[in-house]
């Protein structure tokens, strides 16, 4: 069958995760990819036996969002079981693997199935987690770890400290609780020869209360027993006691501590209802001596020189670490094959495309010489460089694949058109691509403003093109006669198709898929690419995102620009704000008011842009023409309102993070946010950036309007003292994370197990470092085997989620 198995799985994983939210993706919601996926397989190549379930679930993704909480989870669950059991039969006819080949299985893809070696029982829970195979759960790894390994005498407690004791039970109580008859508390009053503890745990269910249960736990823990406790020491009222402990009973002093959580250090695992951490652990126990001696695809020399352990001890150890040591040892280990195999499969890419064919473009020619002198500035020494880049590489015969940063107002754009004009003059059509309408339209009056007076027509295209223009613009694009094209995702409709595409440029590359990219390339035979981005990446994110890409970067303003002056304000310094605002505005100038929400929410007391526009312009702003702008507004309105503003037909403009990008208005300078608090750096940074982009002093205000503000405060300072998006991006990684800093929506972040982009930075550098020197040897891994197979397994689960 056609059907992606993987990213089928990958996607309900994300969506458990999410906790069953219906996640919006870059093209489809979550419901919408499942229903067009399972409706779109071909019935005739399924098991008989399953055709009808499997037409009932794709129906019942139709239906998701009217579903509950729980009927979500469970229409989930059993839609992967499916999909594994679906999967399994079509597969089982599949040629014999080779030794070499089983191995890996058994370690990265299929593997053994979990009911052969653990119980029906057990894998019908595991398989709750979407856990089906041996791999699957050693790769299961842990979330958390808590150390009981340190044995201390009771005198020595410390609250905070998580700890095991051994002493011998004085006395022990069993009984159900008098305020509730499904709870049975077990209390025990252990000693050893520094002191005594009152140590407590809780039993819901009716089967606790039973008379039989409890007698037997009184006989379990009686007096004299010798008894092993481990848990975090906390202080109450009666004094310090552990918490939830775990027990176990010893047959003499000194006997070995034979249990998966007592005295050792325990593993923590991602949980969902009906498994409970026991389960895991004892799965995990069971399956990981089946990883003893399984071959290494890292080189050996390779894990010498960067001190890695191997890769039967480091999966061992990840679950059941004997010491903190070896838990560090395992961990590093793990961490450096995730971001190890990634850049090895995105250099691999590289090479693949610098071994690609495409047409040299002129650097030097007439319509160039004619925009530079034409241009009223000089371009920065940043530009100049980065154009010496992009210029080289157009006229080489190879593809350019070149990702463009630059701050706000850096002056991307004049660096594309100059791209743009190498295209042209070398006889090839460019496209310029952007992800809203605001933002192509944007470019499209640039664009039209500096190439008519060279005699290079260029010409819009979005969905709100009327009928007859559309047609015209497509004839002349087929025929040649359209030499620029400026436009929306309407670029990569099948409609639209140059004669000679020769460039491609993608504005706000992070907004759209790879797929998404990859059809507007196609558009030409192997044309350049230029993207482009106003959200500076920091460099851990650029190497995990775009570490098959050159790099560019304009690090410097265009002179002149006078810094913004950027304040922090609590609540009850909202007046202040407004009073700069009238000051601004009875001078001739423009303002924003950013808030976060368009309409009223019952769940969040955060302000609504509507209701607050209604309300600034009655009661604050009577004298002042106030607009509104927000994304659930008709195409046609907000063009409408941008126009407004742009040209001074509206004094304060009420918006939400529609404006983060492609609204150009010099003549604001005062930006107020509202509830600055729940915006990240990086986002606040582009909002600032819509203000000082002429010559007046230009302010921005960060309103804060929790009560509680002195964390968000902290942070919000890294903004109020830098003007460097490098900087405040590399701040916002390490303080939010980098999904939070590239949006929720963003969907070009690999999803690791262990490895973070803000801990592990070290460790992706070194891992950079051994696949850059292992490709420069060996570019197709042909002398290791083992590792080429092992690539290719997890190259679609590493890079799955870069090309949605």
């Amino acid at each position: 069958m056609s059907l992606d198995w993987p990213r089928l799985q990958r996607a309900l994983a994300i969506e458990t995760e999410r906790g069953f939210c219906n996640l919006q993706g870059n093209t489809y919601r979550f419901n919408e990819y499942l229903h067009q996926a399972l409706t779109q397989a071909p019935l005739q190549q399924l098991p008989p036996q399953v055709r009808d379930r499997w037409q009932e679930t794709a129906a019942a993704y139709a239906r998701y969002d009217d579903l509950s909480p729980s009927q979500r989870q469970h229409l989930v669950v059993t839609t992967r079981q499916l999909l594994h059991d679906v999967h399994q039969q079509l597969t089982r006819s599949a040629p014999r693997p080779r030794p070499l080949d089983q191995g890996l299985k058994t370690l990265h893809g299929i593997g053994e199935q979990l009911r052969c070696v653990v119980g029906d029982r057990t894998a019908a829970q595991l398989a709750k987690l979407g856990l089906y195979t041996v791999a699957d759960l050693i790769y299961y790894f842990p979330r958390d770890h808590i150390d009981y390994a340190r044995q201390v005498p009771i005198r020595q407690l410390q609250a905070g400290e998580t700890v095991t004791l051994v002493g011998q039970v004085r006395r022990c109580k069993c009984f159900t609780s008098p305020r509730n008859a499904k709870l049975t508390i077990l209390e025990i009053i252990l000693q050893d020869r520094t002191g005594q503890i009152r140590l407590t745990r809780f039993y819901a269910g009716a089967r606790y209360a039973q008379r039989g249960w409890q007698e037997q736990q009184k006989r379990l823990y009686a007096p004299q027993t010798l008894v092993a406790a481990s848990g975090l020491v906390k202080q109450t009222k009666y004094g310090l006691t552990l918490e939830e402990p775990e027990l176990e009973v010893l047959e003499h002093p000194g006997a070995e501590i034979d249990s998966l959580t007592i005295g050792r250090i325990v593993p923590i695992y991602p949980l969902t209802e009906g498994v409970s951490p026991d389960v895991i652990r004892r799965a995990v126990a069971r399956v990981l001596p089946l990883v003893q001696g399984y071959p290494d695809p890292l080189p050996q020399a390779l894990c010498q020189h960067h001190q890695l352990i191997p890769l039967d001890t480091a999966l061992r150890y990840i679950h059941f670490p004997p010491d903190q040591t070896q838990l560090s040892l395992a961990r590093r280990r793990l961490i450096f094959d995730e971001f190890f195999y990634l850049q090895l499969g995105l250099l691999q890419r590289r090479r693949q495309q610098q071994q690609q064919v495409s047409v040299p473009l002129k650097p030097q020619g007439e319509l160039i010489e004619q925009f530079y002198q034409r241009l009223p500035f000089q371009l920065t020494g940043a530009q100049q460089r980065v154009v010496a880049e992009i210029l080289a590489d157009l006229e080489r015969p190879i593809p350019m694949n070149r990702l463009l940063q630059g701050d706000v107002g850096s002056g991307k754009t004049v660096v594309a058109v100059i791209a743009l004009l190498a295209a042209v003059q070398s006889g090839y059509q460019g496209a310029l691509m952007a992800p809203t309408e605001v933002l192509a339209e944007q470019h499209y009056r640039k664009l039209f403003e500096w190439l008519t007076p060279l005699h290079v027509p260029v010409e819009l295209l979005t969905g709100s093109v009327r009928t007859a223009k559309r047609r015209q613009i497509l004839d002349q694009l087929a025929t040649g006669e359209l030499p620029v094209l400026v436009g929306t995702h309407a670029l990569i409709q099948e409609g639209v198709r140059f004669q000679r595409l020769g460039l491609v440029v993608i504005d706000e590359q992070h907004r759209f898929g790879v797929a998404q990219r990859a059809k507007l390339q196609a558009k030409g035979v192997l044309p350049h690419v230029l993207t482009m981005t106003a959200t500076p990446i920091p460099r851990t994110l650029a190497l995990t995102l775009h570490g098959d890409l050159e790099v560019s970067q304009i690090d410097e303003l265009p002179p002149g620009r006078r810094p913004i002056q950027t304040t922090i304000l609590g609540r009850g310094d909202r007046c202040c704000a407004y009073d700069l605002i009238r000051r601004e505005v009875a001078q001739g100038r423009q303002a924003y008011i950013i808030l976060p929400l368009v309409e009223e929410s019952e769940k969040l007391d955060l302000k609504s842009a509507i209701a607050e526009h209604q309300r600034l312009q009655t009661e604050i702003f009577p004298n002042f023409r106030v607009g509104l702008l927000h994304g659930r507004m008709a195409s046609s309105e907000k063009d409408a309102t941008i126009q407004a503003f742009a040209q001074g037909e509206l004094d304060i403009l009420v918006a939400t993070t529609v404006v983060e990008v492609g609204v150009d208005v010099p003549n604001a300078t005062v930006m107020l946010i509202e509830h600055a608090e729940r915006f990240g750096l990086s986002q606040l940074h582009q909002l600032r950036g819509r203000v000082g982009r002429g010559a007046q002093q230009s302010y921005c205000l960060l309103l804060l309007n929790s009560a509680r503000n002195d964390a968000a405060k902290q942070r919000l300072n890294v903004l109020a003292q830098s003007q460097d998006g490098f900087f405040i991006a590399e701040m916002d990684l390490r303080l939010r994370g980098p999904g939070e800093v590239l949006g929720t929506r963003q969907s070009g972040l690999p999803d690791f197990a262990l490895a973070s982009l803000v801990e592990d930075q070290d460790c992706l550098e070194a891992a950079r470092s051994a696949a850059s020197e292992l490709i420069a040897q060996d570019p197709e891994l042909r002398n290791y085997p083992l590792l080429q197979a092992v690539l290719q397994q997890r190259r679609d689960r590493l890079l799955e989620t870069m090309m949605n």
